[in-house]
């Protein structure tokens, strides 16, 4: 599948510079759906809510946890603080690990790692995101990994992605955001990034196209040829 691109790199940018592949992480680097849909559910069982039906979760694996929340309980504010701090006190401890990385993901890290500099931009909170790259021995492959803050501070993709950019001074690099929902081919387009949409994970192709994704990928096989792409 040829892939389209467009190059972001200034004219006068250093040819030795690597280029710089955003990704997201669930669904796209790993799968998180046990972990996620259980501590949902262990959530509302707690709240005395398990009557609300979880039993696909699909749609909220890639929304912040606050925004799962607010979908499924409404705009009580209060209420939902309380859904995100029983969700976390099982995630913490069990939910982390309940996720594995797609298949042949592992791999893939090490080879683009030496084609370019690999970023995680997640919505997820920060120290999740390192406690789980940690456990499956790829965290090594990463230059930065970003995400929230306990508090919601930069769970909107867009805004998160914007800050990556800047703290890593990529203004003027070849750059991409690889993800599997409509956040993050969103959050490219208003960084003025090519998003590339990946079908393994929980996005389907029509949502990832109709939010403008520049491509789209359904083998992890294909994520080879991005550094070449981007640099062209």
């Amino acid at each position: 599948m040829e892939i389209p691109f467009i190059n972001t790199a200034s004219s006068g940018s250093s040819p030795c510079r690597l280029p710089a592949i955003c990704f997201d992480l669930d669904g796209t680097l790993i799968d998180p759906y046990l972990g996620i849909s259980r501590s949902i559910a262990f959530a509302l069982d707690r709240l005395a809510l398990s009557e609300i039906d979880v039993t696909d979760c699909r749609a909220f694996i890639g929304p912040s946890i606050q925004d799962t929340f607010q979908r499924l309980l409404g705009p009580d504010a209060a209420l939902i603080a309380r859904a995100v701090q029983y969700f976390r006190e099982r995630y913490a401890e069990l939910g982390l690990f309940e996720s594995a990385p797609y298949p042949e993901i592992p791999a893939m890290l090490a080879e683009l790692s030496a084609a370019a500099s690999l970023f995680v931009c997640t919505s997820k909170p920060r120290v999740y995101a390192e406690r789980i790259l940690h456990a499956f021995a790829i965290d090594r492959y990463f230059s930065g990994i970003y995400g929230s803050e306990f508090d919601g501070t930069r769970t909107d993709k867009s805004e998160l992605l914007a800050w990556l950019l800047a703290r890593e001074g990529l203004s003027g690099r070849a750059v991409a955001m690889v993800g599997d929902r409509s956040f993050d081919i969103f959050a490219a387009k208003e960084n003025g990034l090519p998003g590339i949409g990946v079908l393994w994970g929980y996005g389907s192709e029509i949502e990832l196209a109709d939010a403008g994704a520049r491509a789209l990928l359904s083998e992890v096989r294909q994520l080879r040829s991005l550094p070449s792409i981007i640099a062209s």
